[in-house]
């Protein structure tokens, strides 16, 4: 049975697949070894029904997960998958590698905006990256947990608007010591941190929320987007919740940078069981 995983910092979508067909579909908690600590994450892979039943079955696992562009991180996890799946050969690779195989085989630029954000140029052959990323709390614009930090500071900053606020102030636990906890003591701070993106959302066609998004998605496209001269020309992909969730405010503000609009994928899993049936 060959296994794929689809990890970010929230969730992880897990299908088997036996002779071209899926035999089970699950989901697990994220698993980013760039923000969990091993115990953690040999929790998930534990905690999981299906994984414990179908392991010793499993003889090919292709794993692409945030944090995993970095060798220590990626060594991390794969003492861990190693450790679980004892009979599977296993490759590792970063998220980017998953959005561009999930949405294209040509040349474009492949954005990813979920939990975290990044984007990477396909040439059609391989990856480019010019930017290391620092993570959430330095970059990771237009990301869950980018609006989610807006929203924290201007709510306890007294810039959302009052009507916003009392909305807000009924969705969350606003108590500022539960959420320092979660920021500076727990194990994921980002994925806390984007929960809140959902208010954003949800509210999106208030004023205050469209600057809100206006500004994140600008950022990102003058920071990311723009690195690479490609982007005059070749198609732009989204791939995450936040890009499917945001994608006509996208759509919008793309237009004013003269960029082409390619596809929308919230879920890169269907397109990852694709790409491996057909090129197995």
């Amino acid at each position: 049975m060959i296994l794929i995983a689809d990890s970010g910092s929230t969730k992880t979508n897990w299908i088997g697949i036996k002779d071209e067909k899926i035999v089970f579909k699950s989901d697990s908690a994220g698993m980013n070894p760039s923000v969990f600590p091993k115990e953690v994450l040999t929790n998930t892979l534990k905690s999981n029904v299906d994984l414990v039943l179908h392991k010793d079955t499993i003889r090919q696992i292709y794993f692409y997960g945030a944090g995993c562009g970095t060798a220590i991180p990626k060594e991390k996890l794969a003492s861990i998958l190693n450790v679980f799946f004892m009979h599977s050969t296993i490759e590792i690779y970063e998220d980017s590698i998953a959005a561009i195989r999930s949405v294209t085989n040509k040349a474009g630029i492949v954005c990813i905006l979920g939990t975290g954000s990044n984007c990477t140029l396909f040439d059609g052959k391989k990856a480019i990256q010019k930017i290391v990323s620092l993570g959430y709390s330095v970059m990771d614009d237009a990301s869950g947990n980018y609006f989610g930090r807006v929203l924290l500071r201007d709510y306890f900053y007294h810039k959302m608007p009052l009507e916003l606020a009392e909305k807000f102030e009924k969705s969350y636990n606003l108590n500022p010591d539960e959420i320092k906890q979660y920021l500076y003591n727990n194990d994921n701070p980002n994925t806390y941190l984007a929960s809140f993106s959902k208010f954003l959302i949800d509210n999106k066609s208030a004023k205050y929320s469209q600057n809100i998004i206006k500004k994140g998605i600008a950022l990102f496209i003058e920071n990311q987007i723009l690195q690479f001269t490609e982007s005059s020309y070749l198609p732009i992909h989204f791939i995450g919740s936040i890009a499917y969730f945001l994608q006509d405010e996208i759509k919008k503000i793309a237009k004013e940078y003269s960029l082409k609009i390619g596809i929308f994928e919230r879920h890169p899993i269907n397109g990852l069981v694709n790409y491996h049936i057909k090129n197995k």
